[in-house]
Formats: C-alpha cells, sequence, structure tokens
C-alpha cells in the first residue's frame, strides 16, 4: 500500500501562505484605521482642497467674511461638522460643532435663527406647536461623547431664541418599545 500523506514542506507552505494573507490583511486594516485617526483637513488647505476632501457642504453660511460650509449629521447623526473658509478662500478651521459648550453659547432673548445656523448648523428635526407659539429646533447629539442627547432650541414668532433645553434623546429610547 503506497502512503498517500503529502510530503511535510507541502503542509508548512500552506501555513505561510495562511501567515502571509493574514499578515497583508491586518497590514491594510491597520493602514485604513491610520488615516481615521487623523483630521479630514488641515487649516491652510485651499478651499477647492476642502470641498475634493470632504464634497459639496449640506449648507454653506455666510458669517462676516468667512464662511461655514456645514456638513450635516444625517437623521441619525450625532455629529456635525463645519469648515471655517477665510477670505483669502482658505480653511481656518474645521470642528464639530454639536457640542454642549456650544449649545450653552446660544444666547436666550438676543440670537436668531440665523444665529443659530452659524454656531450649531441647522437641525435634525424641526417642530412646530399648535397650542404654544414656539418653533422647535431639535439637535440629537452624543453629549460629552457619551450621552444620547437632544438640545431643543424654541423659537417665537419673530424668530428670537425663546429658550434652549437639554434632554434625552427619545430616537434611542429603548423603553418606548417595551410592552
Amino acid at each position: 500500500m503506497t502512503d498517500r500523506r503529502l510530503p511535510l514542506s507541502q503542509p508548512s507552505s500552506r501555513r505561510a501562505r495562511s501567515l502571509l494573507a493574514a499578515v497583508v490583511l491586518a497590514s491594510a486594516a491597520l493602514s485604513g484605521c491610520a488615516s481615521l485617526l487623523q483630521p479630514p483637513v488641515q487649516p491652510g488647505e485651499s478651499e477647492e482642497q476642502v470641498l475634493e476632501r470632504l464634497g459639496r457642504p449640506s449648507n454653506v453660511y455666510q458669517d462676516g467674511n468667512t464662511r461655514l460650509f456645514e456638513y450635516a449629521a444625517g437623521a441619525f447623526g450625532q455629529y456635525q461638522y463645519m469648515a471655517r473658509i477665510g477670505a483669502d478662500r482658505r480653511l481656518v478651521s474645521y470642528q464639530q460643532v454639536w457640542t454642549i459648550e456650544n449649545f450653552r453659547a446660544i444666547r436666550v432673548k438676543q440670537d436668531t435663527k440665523e444665529d443659530v445656523l452659524r454656531r450649531v448648523g441647522r437641525p435634525t428635526e424641526i417642530t412646530r406647536y399648535a397650542r404654544i407659539p414656539f418653533e422647535a429646533w431639535n439637535y440629537g447629539f452624543k453629549e460629552s461623547g457619551v450621552w444620547n442627547s437632544q438640545m431643543t432650541v424654541y423659537f417665537n414668532d419673530a424668530d428670537t431664541v425663546e429658550k434652549v433645553e437639554n434632554g434625552p434623546d427619545p430616537r434611542f429610547d429603548d423603553s418606548r418599545f417595551r410592552f
């Protein structure tokens, strides 16, 4: 009877190929992670470079002699970014704007809808209440990087901020679905 076992060199070459494939996949995955840790744009880059890397903004707001490019979060997004482009058409800053500090900076009885748009961008949802004369702009955001929160900015009929409230984000409240 003949021995049909593979020579010793073949299984080790399979192992070597498997190991090589694993190393190649791991290095490809890790190189992708390294690019995720870097900011997508850097101050000083041209407006064209910003648009090339980030794409077309969802909104553009004029703020003095600078423009703000808003990159909207989407329906369930909790982060929204703005790129500030200077008069020289170069990037001044790129920031995540849905922060507790930015929401606290909204001035009740002073700021208008335009002021709020320039500070934190467009909301996740807009609600008009029938029984009270307010329009509510809801911003679902990740408060302190931990809590699913919703900041609500209320505007009166003169489009001025009437009040600002913070609470849990109902989009992530699973207690609504318990029986």
